[in-house]
Order: C-alpha cells, then structure tokens, then sequence
C-alpha cells in the first residue's frame, strides 16, 4: 500500500506487511501519545474532524492525535451544524471542505457516504465510520491492542482465539476487525450472538475461506470459555427501526467478574469498542470488572492515540521528521 496521500476508507486496503508497517510506526510514537516528548511536525496543517453522527472517543482522539502532532483541528457535529442541513450534496461538502484542510477524518450513518465523499475530495480522507458498514481505524486499534496484550503473553497473532459477542450484526467494529483477521494464520473464532444479530454470512464464509475455525454461538459461557480475547459489543441502538426493537436484545449477554471467574481462562483479556452502555437493563461488562487486570478497555481506547498519529504521520509522509521537530515537554506529566 502507497499510504502518501491516501484515503483509508476500508480494512480491505491493508495487506498484513501494511499493518505491520502502520504498527511500527505507533510504536514510534509513543513518546508524544505520552507526553514525554512534544512535535511540531505537522505545524500549519489542519485536520477537517467532520461527524454526522454521535462520537465521544473517536472525534476526540483523532483530534488529539492531530494536536499530538502539532496540527490544527477543526470541527463540525452534526447535520444541523452543516450546510448538508439545508440540502447541499456531499459532493459539493467534499470540494468545499477539502479546500479548507489537509486532511478529512468523516463519520456519517449512511454505508458508503465516506466513500462517496472521499471520491469528491482534494486532500486525504480517513473513515471514522460509515453506518453500519466499516470502522477501519477502530479494527486497527483493536488488532494493534490484540498484538500487544499476546505478546505480554508470549504469543502472536497467529492461533488467536477469539470470541466476539453481543450485536455482530450491525456492529461495524466487529466487520472490520474480521476482515483484518483474515491476514493471520489458524484463527479460531467464535461468534456469540442472538440468531438475529448474528455475524453476516458473508463475513463468517469471508473467515473460513482462509481456514480459519468458526462457531457461531447463543451461549455465552460456551463462548468465552477457551479464547485469549472476549471481545464484547453493545446492542446499536441507533440501527434498530425504534428503542422497543433494540430492548429485546439488550442485557442478553452480561459479562461480569463472577462469570469471568467461572468461565473464562484466568488471562483471557477482555475487549469493547466503547461505549459500554451501563445503564442497569444493558451492562454488557459490569462495573465490577474495573479491577480486573485483564480489562483491556482502557488501554485500547489509549491505544487509539497511537494508531491514529501513526496513520496521520504515514499518509501525511512525515513519518521521517517526526523526532527532527521534536522537544522534551516543560510541563509536569503524571503518565
């Protein structure tokens, strides 16, 4: 892949030397993601945050990994906060907004519209999320936190064991992180879902078509019980036609310590996009897994820091001048 001015609209652009190569960068950048050095790399340079839909850790860690690099954000939320309000096509977005940045990061409800706009721009787009479609840079945290957390353990990607669970069938996180999975070797994969949410069938033959081990499941203790990674999702509500639909799924799969405790290996690391939905009918991890070592969430949400300045440094071709504009902090940092 020529990362140098391109879009990353979707996991089917990256080969497995690709990630790799997007890895070792992150790995680069740490020192920034932790405030122990500061860059100015991409001084002048302005990132379009543009998120038609709701966002808390995504629109936020983009722009921080911006920030991080010494580039400038803005940002627009929400359709009623665009011209898109009042009829403009994403077209006409696209060519007007990309005159204003030097690179797009977009997140729309509708599957494709990235795409769509990305074809429209002059600079660089980044899909944040389209619908219910794909989520590239959150499978790529997600596998960049998988890798690390293995091989804390002494292992690799390859033989994973893995267990995703909740709403398979709308979570866009979950399609891409399947997709990247198919990059690796002897994965075992096991699906835990309602019948109604379960993983499109073209993702499951998409998975075995590379040999990888596939059970689909409505058991979650079955489910968690022999994988290195429980990868839970909330019920998105926000796909379902109303609230009442998305209620009959919510709660179904609750992971708690006391279920951990019975059923899972003692380091099975334990995974979510976020948001979890706490509310007391959802609570698909419970509060009580805070204490948990194993309790991935955190990190991986940290982790989104690194994978995405990496991703700014690679397809702003900066990756060379990151450390030639650098300095120590002169400020306390607690990290």
């Amino acid at each position: 892949m020529e990362f140098t001015g391109a879009d990353i609209l979707s996991i089917e652009q990256f080969q497995r030397s690709d990630i790799e190569r997007v890895f070792s960068v992150a790995d680069a950048m740490e020192p920034y993601a932790l405030r122990k050095r500061v860059t100015r790399v991409l001084e002048g340079a302005i990132l379009g945050n543009m998120f038609f839909e709701p966002s808390t850790r995504t629109r936020v860690s983009f722009g921080c990994a911006f920030n991080l690099l010494g580039g400038e954000v803005r940002e627009t939320t929400g359709f009623q906060s665009s011209a898109i309000a009042k009829g403009e096509s994403l077209y006409d977005t696209a060519r007007v907004l990309s005159g204003y940045s030097d690179v797009i990061c977009m997140r729309h409800p509708q599957e494709g519209s990235v795409a769509e706009f990305a074809a429209a721009s002059r600079v660089p787009v980044i899909n944040g999320g389209d619908g219910s479609n794909e989520h590239p840079t959150q499978a790529l945290l997600d596998l960049y936190t998988i890798r690390k957390e293995m091989e804390g353990r002494g292992r690799t990607m390859d033989g994973l064991r893995i267990a995703m669970i909740g709403d398979l069938k709308y979570g866009r996180t979950v399609h891409s992180l399947c997709r990247l999975l198919t990059l690796f070797d002897n994965v075992h994969v096991t699906l835990v879902s309602p019948p109604e949410l379960a993983m499109p069938n073209y993702l499951v033959d998409r998975l075995r078509s590379v040999g990888h081990d596939v059970v689909i499941s409505d058991d979650l203790a079955h489910g968690i019980g022999h994988v290195d990674i429980a990868y839970a999702t909330r019920i998105q509500e926000e796909r379902f036609h109303s609230k009442e639909e998305a209620d009959t799924y919510r709660g179904r799969f609750r992971l708690n310590q006391a279920i951990y405790t019975q059923y899972c290996e003692p380091n099975t690391v334990i995974m979510h996009p976020l948001p979890r939905d706490s509310r007391e009918d959802a609570n698909e991890l419970d509060n009580d897994l805070n204490q948990n070592p194993n309790l991935a969430i955190f990190r991986q949400a940290d982790n989104g820091i690194l994978v995405r300045m990496a991703l700014f440094a690679l397809v702003l071709d900066v990756v060379d001048q990151v450390d030639k504009h650098a300095r120590d902090v002169n400020w306390y940092s607690g990290r």
